[in-house]
């Protein structure tokens, strides 16, 4: 695996590109190079090398480095590309990131020839972006100035684009990552690879993959039923259908499979299966920052009644339990708030602020026939202040075996309660839908943790 480290923890990169050629289709062009030297210069710890083959900036040969770089990022055509691997690996570059695609299939055969005789290892071609770590700042993507928050979550996309998406969501939102690797072709390196180096990074709690076809299936599988005893593994699968399976083996050469095998596959590995981009990336950060559900029953604690309500159907389409609070649990709270109707869900009514939501969270979250908390604090047509959320973590903080989740349910409303939360463990969602759904993954996480602890 030393190979693969180098992808993620290189102490020096080289980046090989052209400041003139501009491919009529493909992404080499000056501005790829010059945008990548950018983010490199300004994000990245170690050294930072640049090869121009035109000798315009920096040098114009690997021959004229001083020593071999740990790691080489090529922004050529696939002729240009394969003469810098080859010339690379040579002098003893550990591992290549190829930005650029295009590969016909001698070529890829050259790419893996080369791999084989000197041991070296290949990400790509055509991963668009490469790989981000926001720990050391490597950062071989081409948008400028773009980088994701620090935490926890780890992603892989074998899709430049759907892993852009993903990019832009988590820098949006503020998002916690870890790592990012943008997979492309496959040539060498793949999800296998990956999973193998992500489950002994300290710096990795959550792993999420875009997938859109694999072959080392058995091989996947067993390593994946591995790490899921350690780290979550979550997965949208693209090519579901036939027609999108179709485009899919001209996209990224990728065998795309019947969506029933992979179905199959995922539930025997213990991966969990989300819906689409934001599913992914929400039941992420829930996993993240919370503990797994380990029952069915869940509490909602709101100040306002029509989206308790529909946090209530969600929480049932999404194969869980409204908790039937304890008769003690419902004396503490009315003898506290005689004006309260302690009945799941619970409605703290709109003039609710911190101490209300502190006082009931305490006695749901101690009562033991609830499992978890949807927690709902709407700021419009309410007393909520932003700052009031902060009561919401530091309430949970006593019951860390019971996942929270909170819903400031719209749209400025959400922005406002999530920088008060951001830096906390309280996973936010601007709907009860997608509040549900992540409790409804922290559940099938916990099913699967348990399914493990029988085992061992």
């Amino acid at each position: 695996m030393a190979g693969v480290k180098s992808l993620f923890e290189p102490k020096s990169v080289v980046l090989i590109g052209s400041s003139r050629i501009r491919e009529k289709v493909g992404m080499t062009s000056p501005q790829l190079f010059e945008s990548v030297i950018y983010n490199m210069t300004k994000f990245f710890k170690g050294e930072t090398h640049v090869v121009d083959v035109e000798g315009k900036k920096g040098a114009r040969t690997l021959h004229e480095l001083s020593h071999a770089p740990d790691l080489g990022v090529v922004m050529l055509p696939p002729s240009g590309s394969l003469e810098q691997v080859q010339n690379g690996a040579k002098m003893g570059i550990k591992a290549f990131v190829l930005l650029t695609g295009r590969f016909k299939n001698p070529q890829r055969k050259q790419l893996s020839d080369l791999k084989r005789e000197y041991h070296v290892r290949i990400l790509g071609p055509n991963t668009i972006m490469g790989v981000i770590n926001t720990s050391n700042g490597l950062n071989t993507t081409f948008e400028r100035d773009v980088m994701p928050p620090k935490g926890d979550i780890s992603i892989v996309s074998q899709s430049g684009g759907v892993g852009a998406a993903l990019l832009d969501w988590a820098c949006s939102y503020g998002i916690g990552v870890s790592k990012f690797a943008f997979m492309g072709d496959k040539i060498d390196v793949d999800d296998v690879d990956l999973l193998r180096y992500f489950e002994k990074d300290t710096h990795t709690k959550v792993i999420c993959l875009y997938m859109e076809g694999i072959e080392k299936g058995r091989k996947f599988i067993d390593v994946a039923r591995e790490v899921v005893k350690k780290k979550p593994i979550l997965a949208l699968k693209g090519g579901v259908t036939k027609e999108a399976a179709r485009r899919a083996l001209s996209h990224t050469a990728s065998i795309a499979g019947s969506d029933v095998v992979f179905d199959a596959a995922f539930k025997k590995a213990g991966i969990i299966r989300v819906e689409d981009i934001e599913e992914l990336l929400d039941a992420g950060v829930a996993l993240a920052k919370q503990p797994p559900l380990k029952g069915d029953n869940i509490a909602i604690v709101s100040n306002v009644g029509g989206p308790a309500i529909l946090a209530a159907d969600a929480v049932v389409k999404n194969g869980l339990r409204l908790a039937n609070l304890s008769e003690k649990t419902r004396r503490a709270i009315e003898k506290r708030f005689p004006g309260l109707e302690a009945v799941n869900p619970i409605d703290l009514i709109a003039d609710a602020r911190a101490e209300r939501y502190a006082f009931v969270l305490d006695k749901v979250l101690s009562d033991p026939n609830v499992d978890g908390v949807l927690v709902i604090n709407m700021l419009k047509s309410c007393f909520f202040e932003p700052e009031d959320a902060v009561a919401v973590a530091e309430t949970a903080k006593k019951y860390p075996n019971k996942p929270v989740v909170d819903v400031p349910a719209g749209g400025e409303d959400f922005t406002l309660v999530q920088k008060v939360l951001r830096s906390t463990s309280i996973p936010v969602y601007n709907l009860p839908e997608k509040a549900a759904k992540a409790l409804k993954n922290l559940r099938i996480y916990g099913k699967i943790a348990e399914a493990t602890m029988k085992k061992i």
